[in-house]
């Protein structure tokens, strides 16, 4: 498993409103723990309504579980943000608020280009490993983080579990909730 693949959230997830028909982008892959943020969560309030003096209306998502009164964000502006993490050749993790803060401002930020989370997903050591192992999650090769970003979050774990393909195609065709079939 490395930082920067997808996490998919299988069928055998159902139940578990954190995570039920999850896409998560795993930002940080240690043995002694792991941290990620589910892409497809879009919550009902946008950014400005939980920071104070930022006008801008961006969409919030749900990360996970994990914290979930501090602000995380994606971007793929690299260093254009100070002290971000890469996660991968095109995606960055958190970095210096203020840097944010004033592309904000100027009009530099875009959906397209960042978006932000309030909680993340975490897994301490070996759990993780053991998931996987028990098939709640597939791993998933992004081919690109710059689309990442800017793909629609009601079609992206369709999409995942239809490229996964075999058993996964069937579910990918399923309603949110088969009873109300």
């Amino acid at each position: 498993m490395n930082t920067g693949k997808l996490l998919v959230a299988t069928p055998s997830i159902i139940g578990d409103f954190n995570f039920h028909r999850s896409v998560v982008l795993l930002t940080n892959y240690k043995k002694s723990g792991s941290v990620g943020f589910i892409l497809n969560k879009k919550l009902e309030y946008s950014l400005d309504e939980v920071m104070e003096g930022i006008n801008a209306k961006f969409p919030l998502y749900y990360g996970g579980p994990v914290e979930q009164d501090n602000l995380f964000y994606i971007h793929t502006l690299g260093d254009k943000i100070s002290n971000s993490i890469q996660i991968s050749k095109a995606l960055f993790w958190n970095g210096d608020f203020k840097s944010v803060n004033y592309l904000l401002k100027t009009g530099k930020l875009n959906e397209g280009n960042i978006r932000f989370f309030l909680g993340y997903s975490g897994w301490t050591e070996g759990q993780l490993e053991e998931e996987i192992e028990k098939k709640s999650w597939e791993p998933f090769e992004i081919k690109s983080g710059l689309e990442l970003i800017k793909m629609s979050t009601n079609e992206i774990w369709r999409e995942c579990m239809a490229a996964l393909g075999g058993d996964y195609l069937l579910w990918s065709n399923t309603p949110e909730n088969p009873s109300a079939n």
